[in-house]
């Protein structure tokens, strides 16, 4: 297994799993939750490595904080118009 994440590599959950080093429950759990973005391909999930990356860099995190907020915000919003 290489050190580095290939951006555009594709990963099954096992491989993903070892290179972030999270259990199995957590892979399981960032993919129900969409933290991690996955396409299911023959009933298996395939992780793309730029996804991956996204989830380990701060900068990237930062900017999802953002967005995360921002869209929380527009709901509620909508939701108070009801």
């Amino acid at each position: 297994m290489d050190k580095d994440i290939k951006p555009n590599q594709i990963y099954t959950t096992e491989e993903a799993q070892k290179y972030l080093k999270v259990s199995n429950s957590t892979i399981k759990r960032l993919l129900k939750n969409g933290i991690l973005r996955a396409n299911k391909v023959g009933g298996r999930y395939k992780i793309l490595g730029s996804e991956m990356i996204i989830l380990v860099s701060p900068k990237a995190e930062k900017k999802a904080r953002k967005l995360y907020f921002n869209l929380k915000t527009k709901t509620q919003n909508v939701i108070k118009k009801w």
